[in-house]
Protein backbone atom coordinates (compact mmCIF):
# COMPACT_ATOMS: atom_id res chain seq x y z
CA UNK A 1 0.00 0.00 0.00
CA UNK A 2 1.58 3.49 -1.25
CA UNK A 3 1.35 6.25 1.02
CA UNK A 4 -1.48 7.90 -0.62
CA UNK A 5 -4.09 5.10 -0.58
CA UNK A 6 -3.04 4.66 2.82
CA UNK A 7 -3.89 8.20 3.96
CA UNK A 8 -6.97 8.19 1.63
CA UNK A 9 -8.70 4.92 2.99
CA UNK A 10 -7.34 4.75 6.76
CA UNK A 11 -10.79 5.34 8.64
CA UNK A 12 -11.89 5.14 12.37
CA UNK A 13 -12.79 1.64 13.11
CA UNK A 14 -16.31 1.81 15.35
CA UNK A 15 -16.74 -1.94 16.00
CA UNK A 16 -13.64 -4.34 16.11
CA UNK A 17 -13.66 -8.54 16.21
CA UNK A 18 -12.45 -10.40 19.16
CA UNK A 19 -9.58 -11.84 17.27
CA UNK A 20 -6.30 -10.79 19.12
CA UNK A 21 -3.56 -8.77 18.15
CA UNK A 22 -0.29 -10.38 18.80
CA UNK A 23 1.75 -8.48 21.08
CA UNK A 24 4.95 -8.39 19.08
CA UNK A 25 2.74 -6.36 16.27
CA UNK A 26 2.10 -3.99 18.30
CA UNK A 27 6.04 -3.57 19.33
CA UNK A 28 6.14 -3.42 15.14
CA UNK A 29 4.35 -0.83 15.11
CA UNK A 30 5.57 1.40 18.11
CA UNK A 31 9.11 0.49 16.61
CA UNK A 32 8.29 2.15 13.39
CA UNK A 33 5.73 5.04 14.57
CA UNK A 34 8.20 6.23 16.84
CA UNK A 35 10.40 7.53 13.89
CA UNK A 36 7.81 10.25 13.73
CA UNK A 37 9.18 13.93 13.41
CA UNK A 38 8.68 15.89 16.87
CA UNK A 39 10.11 19.03 18.25
CA UNK A 40 13.80 19.18 18.23
CA UNK A 41 13.61 15.34 17.82
CA UNK A 42 12.42 15.72 21.99
CA UNK A 43 9.94 12.86 21.40
CA UNK A 44 8.19 13.32 24.36
CA UNK A 45 5.68 10.25 23.74
CA UNK A 46 4.90 8.53 26.53
CA UNK A 47 2.64 5.28 25.57
CA UNK A 48 1.15 2.59 28.37
CA UNK A 49 0.10 -0.48 25.62
CA UNK A 50 -3.44 -2.44 27.52
CA UNK A 51 -4.52 -5.37 26.68
CA UNK A 52 -6.05 -8.80 27.77
CA UNK A 53 -7.73 -8.86 31.71
CA UNK A 54 -6.52 -5.16 31.97
CA UNK A 55 -8.00 -4.09 29.33
CA UNK A 56 -10.96 -5.83 30.23
CA UNK A 57 -10.98 -4.75 33.96
CA UNK A 58 -10.90 -1.22 32.31
CA UNK A 59 -12.88 -1.38 29.82
CA UNK A 60 -16.30 -2.60 32.28
CA UNK A 61 -15.32 0.05 34.36
CA UNK A 62 -14.93 2.77 31.99
CA UNK A 63 -18.58 1.74 30.64
CA UNK A 64 -20.23 1.23 34.32
CA UNK A 65 -18.82 4.73 34.76
CA UNK A 66 -20.65 6.52 31.94
CA UNK A 67 -23.97 4.49 32.87
CA UNK A 68 -23.40 5.51 36.00
CA UNK A 69 -23.72 9.32 34.87
CA UNK A 70 -20.38 9.94 36.24
CA UNK A 71 -18.90 13.54 34.94
CA UNK A 72 -16.41 13.35 32.72
CA UNK A 73 -12.82 15.43 34.28
CA UNK A 74 -9.77 14.10 31.30
CA UNK A 75 -6.05 15.83 32.08
CA UNK A 76 -6.46 17.66 28.56
CA UNK A 77 -9.36 19.81 28.88
CA UNK A 78 -11.88 19.27 25.48
CA UNK A 79 -12.93 22.04 23.36
CA UNK A 80 -16.74 23.29 24.38
CA UNK A 81 -17.32 25.28 21.58
CA UNK A 82 -16.40 24.87 17.80
CA UNK A 83 -16.86 27.76 15.41
CA UNK A 84 -19.96 26.99 13.49
CA UNK A 85 -18.13 25.18 10.05
CA UNK A 86 -16.13 22.94 12.67
CA UNK A 87 -19.67 22.00 14.74
CA UNK A 88 -20.77 21.19 11.04
CA UNK A 89 -18.44 18.71 10.64
CA UNK A 90 -18.61 17.24 13.69
CA UNK A 91 -22.52 16.75 13.40
CA UNK A 92 -22.28 15.42 10.05
CA UNK A 93 -20.31 12.33 11.47
CA UNK A 94 -22.49 12.04 14.19
CA UNK A 95 -25.60 11.76 11.42
CA UNK A 96 -23.24 9.07 9.83
CA UNK A 97 -22.80 6.60 12.58
CA UNK A 98 -25.92 7.04 13.74
CA UNK A 99 -27.38 6.11 10.12
CA UNK A 100 -25.23 3.12 9.50
CA UNK A 101 -26.17 2.04 13.29
CA UNK A 102 -29.89 2.47 12.01
CA UNK A 103 -30.81 4.42 15.40
CA UNK A 104 -33.29 6.73 14.74
CA UNK A 105 -33.11 10.62 15.56
CA UNK A 106 -34.48 9.91 18.72
CA UNK A 107 -34.03 7.21 19.64
CA UNK A 108 -32.45 7.49 22.96
CA UNK A 109 -32.06 4.72 24.31
CA UNK A 110 -29.94 3.31 20.97
CA UNK A 111 -27.94 6.15 21.73
CA UNK A 112 -26.87 5.32 25.12
CA UNK A 113 -26.33 1.58 23.76
CA UNK A 114 -23.79 3.24 21.39
CA UNK A 115 -22.35 5.03 23.66
CA UNK A 116 -21.95 2.51 25.83
CA UNK A 117 -20.08 0.48 23.22
CA UNK A 118 -17.67 3.43 22.56
CA UNK A 119 -16.60 3.87 26.36
CA UNK A 120 -15.80 -0.01 25.77
CA UNK A 121 -13.57 0.76 23.27
CA UNK A 122 -15.89 -0.94 20.69
CA UNK A 123 -14.51 -4.18 21.53
CA UNK A 124 -10.90 -3.38 20.96
CA UNK A 125 -8.06 -5.92 21.57
CA UNK A 126 -5.72 -3.07 22.64
CA UNK A 127 -5.30 0.21 23.62
CA UNK A 128 -3.02 3.12 23.35
CA UNK A 129 -2.41 5.18 26.32
CA UNK A 130 -0.47 8.50 25.16
CA UNK A 131 1.01 10.46 28.03
CA UNK A 132 3.64 13.15 28.36
CA UNK A 133 5.54 14.69 31.39
CA UNK A 134 3.81 16.68 33.30
CA UNK A 135 6.27 19.57 33.50
CA UNK A 136 5.70 20.59 29.77
CA UNK A 137 3.43 23.15 28.62
CA UNK A 138 0.95 20.73 26.12
CA UNK A 139 0.83 22.87 23.03
CA UNK A 140 3.96 21.56 21.26
CA UNK A 141 3.65 18.03 22.64
CA UNK A 142 0.63 17.65 22.03
CA UNK A 143 1.66 18.38 18.38
CA UNK A 144 4.17 15.81 18.74
CA UNK A 145 1.60 12.72 19.74
CA UNK A 146 -0.46 13.37 17.10
CA UNK A 147 2.23 12.75 14.54
CA UNK A 148 3.15 10.17 16.78
CA UNK A 149 -0.80 8.79 16.04
CA UNK A 150 -1.35 9.32 12.64
CA UNK A 151 2.21 6.78 11.92
CA UNK A 152 0.66 4.50 14.40
CA UNK A 153 -2.46 4.70 12.32
CA UNK A 154 -1.39 4.49 8.90
CA UNK A 155 1.28 1.68 9.51
CA UNK A 156 -1.47 -0.03 11.39
CA UNK A 157 -3.93 0.25 8.43
CA UNK A 158 -1.35 -0.97 6.45
CA UNK A 159 -1.46 -4.23 8.39
CA UNK A 160 -5.40 -4.63 7.74
CA UNK A 161 -5.57 -3.47 11.38
CA UNK A 162 -8.23 -0.67 12.54
CA UNK A 163 -8.05 2.13 15.10
CA UNK A 164 -9.26 4.81 16.04
CA UNK A 165 -8.05 8.20 18.39
CA UNK A 166 -10.61 7.76 21.96
CA UNK A 167 -11.44 10.74 23.75
CA UNK A 168 -13.90 8.28 25.60
CA UNK A 169 -10.77 6.08 26.68
CA UNK A 170 -9.37 9.15 28.80
CA UNK A 171 -12.45 10.62 30.17
CA UNK A 172 -11.86 8.97 33.57
CA UNK A 173 -8.25 9.40 34.54
CA UNK A 174 -8.66 8.70 37.91
CA UNK A 175 -10.01 4.90 37.00
CA UNK A 176 -7.11 4.13 35.10
CA UNK A 177 -4.53 5.29 37.91
CA UNK A 178 -6.26 3.16 40.33
CA UNK A 179 -6.22 0.66 37.85
CA UNK A 180 -2.81 0.65 35.94
CA UNK A 181 0.92 1.83 37.54
CA UNK A 182 0.96 5.38 35.53
CA UNK A 183 3.21 7.23 36.82
CA UNK A 184 2.24 10.70 38.88
CA UNK A 185 4.52 13.10 36.64
CA UNK A 186 2.64 11.60 33.61
CA UNK A 187 -0.22 13.90 31.74
CA UNK A 188 -2.52 11.70 30.39
CA UNK A 189 -3.35 12.58 26.83
CA UNK A 190 -5.32 10.39 24.65
CA UNK A 191 -6.14 6.67 24.35
CA UNK A 192 -6.19 5.01 20.82
CA UNK A 193 -7.93 1.46 20.28
CA UNK A 194 -6.62 -0.98 18.16
CA UNK A 195 -8.09 -4.43 16.95
CA UNK A 196 -9.08 -6.08 13.21
CA UNK A 197 -11.98 -4.41 11.57
CA UNK A 198 -15.43 -6.43 11.46
CA UNK A 199 -15.93 -6.00 7.80
CA UNK A 200 -19.46 -6.82 8.04
CA UNK A 201 -20.53 -3.82 10.27
CA UNK A 202 -21.95 -1.02 8.26
CA UNK A 203 -20.54 1.22 10.71
CA UNK A 204 -17.08 0.40 9.01
CA UNK A 205 -18.39 1.34 5.66
CA UNK A 206 -20.23 4.51 5.72
CA UNK A 207 -19.23 7.35 3.07
CA UNK A 208 -16.78 9.89 4.52
CA UNK A 209 -16.53 13.47 3.97
CA UNK A 210 -13.42 16.12 3.42
CA UNK A 211 -13.94 19.73 2.56
CA UNK A 212 -12.49 20.71 -1.00
CA UNK A 213 -8.62 22.58 -0.55
CA UNK A 214 -10.62 25.76 -1.82
CA UNK A 215 -12.51 25.65 1.62
CA UNK A 216 -9.66 25.39 3.86
CA UNK A 217 -6.30 26.90 1.87
CA UNK A 218 -5.37 30.16 1.15
CA UNK A 219 -2.59 30.37 -1.99
CA UNK A 220 -0.08 33.06 -0.28
CA UNK A 221 2.15 33.91 -3.16
CA UNK A 222 3.20 37.74 -3.23
CA UNK A 223 3.23 40.37 -0.85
Amino acid sequence: MDIQAAVKTRRSIRNFSSRPVPEESIRELIESAIWSPSWGNTQPWEIAVITGDALEQYRQQNREALLSGKPAAPEIPFPETWPDRHFTRYKDVGKSVLTALAIARDDQEGRLQYYSRMYSFFNAQALLLTMVDKTLPVEYPLLDIGLFLQSFFLLAHEKGLGTIALAASVNYPDILRKLFPIPENHRIVMGAALGWPDPDDPVNAFERKRDDVGDTVQWIQSC
